[in-house]
């Protein structure tokens, strides 16, 4: 069985031959750089520049040595980036490096001992009304150099290294734009006080969404099996905004989103949401969602066995391989390999399920807690 056949089976609830594998097929499920460096050299790889594939979270492009080490079965196939657009990387003296990006977001890191982008200025902050949406200089969502190479990409990994193909999008999820771009501060009041304000604003960057999906799925939607939306919804213990007000106004211009999607490519809808997100994956699987990303097992409600008898007859669980939080980057080789197995124990059963970290691996995560964390699963991942 090749991966890509692994990966179909896996998502159509079936058991495969062995539990599919992702490291590095979006920007979700990648590893820091610092990290991948120490990794490659723990496992005796040579070195190599190292490719940032997200400037913000400091994360990598996995090289395929790497991956054919783990038997990873998912490839990435990204958009390119804007060709009128060019990131220029400032310094404010020694304290930071800094970047505006195409939405006009600021992102700044300190120069010693950073890890990681941080938003500090938010281009629709302050009072806002609906005509400002309308003169805001918008990305153009279908720049050919977006597209450039997207179908050959995508055949060559689906036909000829026959592994599974997820598609990335333009951007973040249509309330973690709104919340960028206005600062949260006004996100958050928008939701109570300036309700047809923040409306449109949705509905403007939906129409943004809908219109590079259209080419970028023209291009290889029937290459893909997956296709990538998020949208952080949730923290550590509940939801950033209440389930009623998701079902309101956020649910149905979700379901615009991926039904003009589905309507265009067979591949399901992987959505991301970090947190406790465990009061709304009814509603997210209503609007079409097929796969969950990640379970963040150390957020309240979200126990992998309980999602998996719960949803697992419907929804395919990508990530939640090992608690990220709280054993990969500081439990011992041992905590990882016993949290590996009590996570594939809940939630590989009956397919379903797709190998990967919570989230993208962080810094501080040492060498060989990724590999017993990889070893675990070529040990105990395989189907009987």
């Amino acid at each position: 069985m090749n991966s890509r056949e692994r990966l179909q089976m896996a998502l159509n609830h079936q058991e495969p031959d062995f539990i599919p594998s992702d490291l590095g097929a979006t920007v979700l499920t990648s590893i820091n750089q610092s990290a991948y460096v120490r990794l490659r050299r723990y496992l005796g790889l040579p070195d190599v520049p190292v490719r940032i594939s997200d400037l913000v979270q400091q994360i990598v492009t996995v090289d395929e040595d790497v991956c054919n080490h783990f038997k990873v079965d998912v490839l990435d196939v990204a958009p390119r980036s804007s060709g009128t657009f060019h990131i220029e990387i400032k310094e404010d003296m020694d304290r930071y490096t800094y970047f505006y990006d195409e939405w006009g977001i600021g992102w700044k890191m300190p120069k010693t001992g950073g890890l990681y982008y941080d938003m500090f200025d938010h281009p629709l902050k302050g009072e806002a009304i609906k005509s400002d949406v309308d003169r805001y200089p918008w990305p153009d969502p279908v720049d050919p150099a977006r597209f450039q190479g997207l179908r050959e990409r995508a055949r060559y990994a689906a036909e000829v290294e026959k592994k599974g193909v997820i598609i990335g999008g333009l951007c973040a999820g249509i309330m973690e734009m709104a919340a960028w771009m206005r600062g949260f501060e006004d996100y958050f009041r928008d939701f109570s006080s300036n309700t047809e304000f923040m409306e449109y604003f949705l509905d403007k960057i939906v129409e943004l969404k809908m219109a590079y999906w259209e080419k970028a799925l023209a291009e290889a939607g029937e290459f893909a099996d997956a296709v990538v939306e998020a949208d952080d919804m949730a923290g550590q213990n509940n939801m950033l905004i209440s389930p009623n007000t998701y079902r309101k106004i956020v649910k149905p211009r979700h379901k615009k989103l991926f039904d003009f999607i589905k309507s265009r490519t067979n591949a399901k809808i992987f959505f991301h949401s970090c947190g406790a997100v465990r009061k709304v994956i009814g509603d997210l699987m209503d609007a079409g969602v097929d796969i969950l990303n990640p379970v963040q097992v150390s957020a309240v409600g979200m126990d992998s066995a309980e999602l998996k008898k719960e949803f697992g007859d419907h929804l395919t669980f990508w990530g939640g391989a090992v608690d990220t939080q709280r054993v990969l980057g500081t439990g011992s080789v041992q905590d990882v390999k016993d949290d590996v197995r009590r996570r594939i124990d809940d939630l590989a059963p009956g397919g379903g399920f797709v190998f990967a970290a919570v989230h993208n691996i962080q810094a501080n995560v040492p060498p060989e807690n990724i590999v017993a964390m990889w070893d675990t699963l070529h040990e105990y991942g395989i189907y009987s």
